[in-house]
C-alpha cells in the first residue's frame, strides 16, 4: 500500500470506528457469551454451572418448544406473504402521478409509526367480544360475539392483522424499487401493445425481484421474532391455551419469568440457526428468480 493508501484507510477507520465498536459491543459480545451460556445452567445469580449439551437436549425434546416453534411457523406462512402483498400494493398506490401523491404517501406510511404494543391494545378494545367494534358489527348481522382473542386460531390471526401496520416500512422500499424501474421499458411495453396486468408482471415484478428478496428475508427474520404483540394481547402468559406462544415468547418466559438463562440462551442459539438456515435456504432458491441486470436510465 502506497503512504497515501495508508492514510486513507486510518481516517476510513477512524471515521467507522463508532460503528465498529457499537458493532463488536452490542452484537459481537452478546452473541459470543450467549453461545458460551447455552451450554450452562445460569439463574442470573452466582456462577455458571457446566452442562455440555443438556440444553439443547432438552430443547430439542421440550413440548413447549414444538407448539412454540410450531405457532411460530403458522404465524410465518400467513404474516409474510401479507405483508410482502400489502407493501406492494401501497407501494404502486404511493408510485402513482397524482397531485396528491405526497399526502397519500403520508397516510399510508403513518399507521407504521405507531408502537406494536400501543396498536395492540388498540386492538383489544377493538376485539373485545362484550363491547368491541368487531363484535358489534357482528350483532348487526346476527352472527353473535365472537371471541378471537380467546381462541387458540384466533389470536394468532389477530397478530398476523396487527403487524400489517407496519406494512409501510417495507412499502417505502418497494417505492425505491418502483422509482428505479426504467421508464423506457413502460413506454417500449405500449408501443408492443401491452396492457398494465402485463406491463405489472412482465416489467415490474421482474425488476422488482432483488427488492422482494430483500423484503422477504428481512421479514421472515421479523416473523421468527414475533414478541410484542402477543406479549401485550396475552399479558405476557402466551395463552390462550398456548395459541400465542410463539418462540420468542416462550424464550422470554425462561429467561425472565423462570430465571433460566443457560436454557434461554440454547433457545436463542438455535433460532439463530434457523433464521440463518432459512436466509441462506431463500438466497439459493431465489438465485434464478431475482434480476440484478437492469439499471435505470
Amino acid at each position: 500500500m502506497t503512504k497515501a493508501k495508508r492514510r486513507n484507510l486510518r481516517l476510513g477507520l477512524m471515521f467507522i470506528s463508532p460503528w465498529i465498536v457499537g458493532l463488536v459491543v452490542f452484537i459481537g459480545y452478546p452473541v459470543v457469551y450467549s453461545i458460551s451460556l447455552s451450554f450452562t445452567r445460569y439463574s442470573g445469580m452466582g456462577a455458571p454451572t457446566w452442562v455440555g449439551a443438556q440444553n439443547y437436549i432438552t430443547a430439542l425434546t421440550d413440548p413447549l418448544v414444538s407448539k412454540a416453534a410450531s405457532n411460530t411457523l403458522f404465524y410465518a406462512m400467513i404474516a409474510v406473504p401479507l405483508a410482502l402483498v400489502i407493501a406492494l400494493v401501497l407501494a404502486i398506490a404511493m408510485n402513482q402521478n397524482v397531485r396528491e401523491v405526497a399526502l397519500y404517501r403520508t397516510i399510508f406510511y403513518a399507521p407504521s409509526l405507531i408502537p406494536a404494543f400501543a396498536m395492540s391494545f388498540i386492538f383489544i378494545v377493538f376485539l373485545n367480544p362484550q363491547f368491541g367494534v368487531f363484535n358489534q358489527i357482528m350483532n348487526v348481522f346476527n352472527e353473535g360475539n365472537v371471541n378471537l382473542l380467546g381462541d387458540p386460531t384466533g389470536v394468532k390471526i389477530a397478530i398476523v392483522l396487527i403487524t400489517q401496520f407496519g406494512a409501510g416500512n417495507a412499502a417505502l422500499i418497494f417505492l425505491a424499487g418502483l422509482r428505479n424501474v426504467p421508464k423506457t421499458l413502460y413506454e417500449a411495453a405500449r408501443v408492443d401493445g401491452a396492457g398494465p396486468l402485463r406491463q405489472f408482471f412482465s416489467i415490474t415484478l421482474p425488476l422488482l425481484s432483488p427488492v422482494i428478496l430483500f423484503n422477504l428475508i428481512t421479514g421472515v427474520s421479523g416473523a421468527l421474532q414475533v414478541f410484542t404483540e402477543a406479549y401485550v394481547i396475552t399479558n405476557g402468559t402466551g395463552d390462550p391455551d398456548a395459541g400465542a406462544l410463539f418462540y420468542m415468547m416462550y424464550l422470554y418466559r425462561n429467561a425472565f419469568g423462570f430465571a433460566e438463562l443457560g436454557y434461554a440462551s440454547a433457545l436463542a442459539v438455535l433460532l439463530f440457526l434457523v433464521g440463518l438456515g432459512l436466509a441462506l435456504a431463500i438466497f439459493r432458491f431465489s438465485r434464478r428468480l431475482v434480476n440484478y441486470d437492469v439499471e435505470a436510465s
